[in-house]
């Protein structure tokens, strides 16, 4: 009963985003000129959702990893982001948020 539960959260969750991402393609298409086809929607939204899966398995990952030693003073950097942390699964990004957060 979970499983079926937490499926039909997902299909909702995912309805929601592909709605929300199809207002700001049309939108944005609109101000363009051009025409955007369901299917790049659908596209755009499985990329989104995907990259949505990823960035919530680090956060965790993250939150486990602060839970269990004593890193808070390193939250309180610079150089430890938000964004370093999304960006971490490129080098040349991470490389690039840490310059810029040494910088500032």
């Amino acid at each position: 009963m979970a499983n079926t539960e937490e499926e039909t959260l997902e299909d909702r969750l995912k309805a929601a985003l592909w709605f929300s991402v199809g207002k700001i393609v049309d939108e944005e298409t609109l101000k363009m000129g051009v025409n955007a086809t369901p299917q790049f929607i659908g596209a755009l939204t499985e990329l989104l959702w995907a990259q949505i899966g990823t960035v919530s398995e680090d956060l965790c990952a993250f939150a486990k990893q602060v839970a269990q030693s004593s890193m808070i003073p390193l939250l309180l950097t610079r150089e430890l982001t938000l964004g370093t942390l999304a960006a971490r699964q490129s080098l040349p990004m991470t490389s690039f948020c840490c310059q810029e957060g040494t910088r500032n």
